[in-house]
């Protein structure tokens, strides 16, 4: 006896295996084929099902219905290139999946396994990602503008190139991933977990890092002007050239920062830790903005700040 959750997995499985053999079938006929096939009794099919001819029939050039390939199987697919927008992959199965230069504008890959996926070039622009694993995925060059990857597992992911601008990685893991040269102007990395990312020369203008871990990352050479990293942790990171003009720094510990600089414009208060050398200068270099909350001058303005660390 079959139960409904057996045959809703052989169903998922089913719609992934039809997608494959038929890539151009309209969405619905994949969905209809697939639940007509898991409602067979148990034993050898003796006849195709009736929906099955559907999978011939033309793709409509506005045909509205968006493909459900919701839990199916796509490891390892070759799916490069493939028009998957607005495509249902909850909790789907595309580990080391080639969707190289593949369309994933809007599409819904919340829980969907990407480990090892090879996404070089894809667009996932407003895609939604929420607990996706990306584990090792490579995304270079990929664009997910305004994509939702909030807890996101992108453990060493390779992101060199790729846009991220305005995405949402609120409490995503991308601890030793390559974000060289990055784009995530806007993007909202609150609580992130960064340890040991490569961040060099990545732009972050206007970026909420409040809470994010950064420890051991290398910002060398990024930008991060007016981003917020308000109690972000910044534990032996590496900051030399980077811009951080008009920071946040409230609650930051920075006094393991290696090769700081003050930084003009950034805002700061007590409970903000500056590398030892720099405390002092900070401190005089700083008007009080408001009660305990103090801003460094832009420049090299004379000392005019009573102001002490």
């Amino acid at each position: 006896m079959v139960t409904d959750t057996e045959r809703a997995r052989h169903t998922a499985a089913l719609r992934g295996l039809l997608y494959l053999a038929c890539p151009d079938a309209p969405a619905t006929a994949v969905t209809a084929t697939a639940e007509a096939i898991a409602q067979r009794p148990q034993g050898t099919p003796q006849e195709a099902v009736p929906q099955a001819t559907q999978l011939t029939e033309p793709k409509l050039p506005d045909d509205s219905a968006h493909l459900d390939l919701s839990g199916a199987d796509l490891s390892g697919a070759d799916l490069s290139g493939a028009n998957l927008t607005r495509t249902t992959l909850k909790g789907a199965n595309l580990i080391a999946a080639d969707l190289t230069g593949a369309n994933l504008i809007r599409a819904n890959l919340v829980s969907a396994n990407l480990a090892d996926a090879l996404l070089t070039r894809a667009d996932l622009a407003n895609a939604n990602l929420t607990d996706a694993d990306l584990t090792d995925a490579t995304l270079t060059g990929a664009r997910l503008t305004g994509a939702d990857l909030v807890g996101a597992n992108l453990t060493g992911a390779i992101l060199t190139n790729a846009d991220l601008i305005n995405a949402d990685l609120t409490d995503a893991t991308l601890a030793d991933a390559r974000l060289i040269d990055a784009r995530l102007s806007g993007a909202n990395l609150a609580g992130a977990h960064l340890i040991d990312a490569n961040l060099m020369g990545a732009t972050l203008n206007h970026a909420d890092l409040i809470g994010a871990n950064l420890a051991h990352a290398h910002l060398i050479g990024a930008t991060l002007s007016d981003a917020n990293l308000a109690n972000a942790n910044l534990d032996d990171a590496r900051l030399s050239g980077a811009n951080l003009a008009g920071v946040n720094l409230t609650g930051t510990n920075l006094a393991n920062v290696m090769h700081m600089h003050i930084p003009p414009r950034a805002i700061w208060n007590r409970e903000t830790l500056w590398p030892p050398e720099l405390a002092s200068v900070v401190a005089a270099r700083s008007d009080e903005i408001r009660p305990g909350v103090y801003q460094v001058r832009g420049g090299t303005a004379p000392d005019r700040s009573t102001v002490h660390v």
